[in-house]
């Protein structure tokens, strides 16, 4: 008989994004996997199983409770060797399912990065640190991703086992050098002047991603800048209202959610992103491989990728005036870009998923 494992997250996309090369790998070395998370229910390549969990984004949902007595069920039913958890709602309410129990499998939590830093207000972050705390008996092992979260986890004692891992992995091979025609053409398609300096910011349109700040910055750069906002999100609307009101309505584009990017890097001349709160960003690595500078909030996660400055611009969270220094910088000296994009490019074969797997399933193993 095969053992069994259980993935948990909130939502079918985070585990579709970046975990089904992990699925696969535990299978091949005779794993039966399960993958619960919120509904509605989608089709997982490599899981033998997939359940449905009422998991609500507000903490304080009835519906989160009954997905711990679902999981509490669920676990003793299955008799699985290992747990592995994702996200941060997931990873608390299911450790709360094995509060209690003499005999539980092995969890393992995988911190794609705390939801708060040393910038969180007290009370904010003293309420998400206790949530850690009090679920760290049942954390055997804790995998971080950035040197903050690292060192925090390890001063706290939120797992039997605190270790670092150089993020899940990307798979570079998904992305290919698109020409210079093809970049021309998209921009012709989009409407964008070939003369024009393209910022391009790839992420969910959210309150975290905090795209707001790179559109107060636009008033302050030159006319030929455009911003490019791939993404669809709850942001949307209000993103797209605050660009009207500063008059840049004309220079921000919001094209939606974007599969396959490789043309999308290459029309871009920089990638901008001012995200509040980071893990380890895949968006900065995919434009790092893709040789565009980049210009990021200084927050964890963003500091880990660009360190010393050396692969891309770091710029204070929230200030719209840095961010546009920094591109005119860009702007400015056509070789920095290029300085910058190089050397990110250098640094990136540690990031990709041929190096990253097999550390992470080594610590996967590990548990059993």
């Amino acid at each position: 008989m095969r053992r069994k494992l259980l993935f948990v997250a909130s939502s079918y996309i985070h585990i579709l994004n970046f975990h089904l090369p992990y699925l696969k790998a535990l299978q091949e070395t005779g794993w039966e996997t399960h993958v619960a998370c919120a509904s509605p229910e989608k089709e997982i390549p490599r899981a033998d199983r997939t359940i449905s969990l009422p998991f609500e984004k507000k903490m304080s949902s009835l519906s989160n409770f009954r997905a711990v007595l679902q999981l509490r069920r669920l676990v003793r039913e299955e008799n699985y060797a290992l747990i592995i958890v994702h996200t941060s709602l997931a990873a608390f309410f299911t450790r709360m399912a094995l509060w209690g129990m003499r005999s539980r499998p092995k969890l393992i939590n995988m911190v794609h990065g705390y939801l708060f830093d040393d910038d969180t207000p007290f009370v904010k972050r003293q309420v998400l640190l206790l949530a850690e705390r009090l679920t760290a008996p049942q954390t055997d092992l804790l995998l971080t991703m950035n040197q903050w979260d690292y060192e925090l986890a390890r001063r706290y004692r939120l797992g039997k086992r605190v270790e670092i891992i150089p993020g899940i992995g990307v798979d570079f091979g998904r992305f290919r050098k698109a020409d210079r025609l093809e970049a021309n053409s998209l921009r012709e398609e989009l409407g964008i002047p070939q003369d024009a300096f393209v910022l391009l910011c790839a992420a969910e349109l959210s309150v975290r991603k905090s795209q707001h700040v790179l559109i107060a910055a636009m008033p302050q750069l030159p006319a030929r800048v455009m911003l490019v906002l791939a993404g669809s999100g709850a942001e949307e609307e209000s993103l797209r209202r605050k660009a009207k009101e500063l008059g840049v309505s004309d220079r921000v584009l919001f094209p939606g959610y974007i599969k396959g990017l490789s043309a999308w890097y290459a029309m871009a001349d920089a990638v901008v992103t001012a995200s509040r709160i980071e893990g380890l960003p895949f968006n900065v690595m995919e434009a790092m491989y893709m040789e565009r500078p980049v210009v990021a909030s200084a927050v964890k996660g963003h500091v880990d990728l660009l360190e010393n400055e050396e692969s891309g611009l770091l710029v204070p969270y929230g200030n719209a005036s840095a961010t546009a220094t920094a591109v005119k910088k860009l702007l400015k000296d056509p070789t920095l870009g290029s300085r910058l994009a190089h050397h990110a490019a250098a640094e990136l074969e540690r990031y990709g998923l041929p190096a990253v797997l097999p550390v992470v399933m080594s610590a996967y193993q590990s548990m059993v």
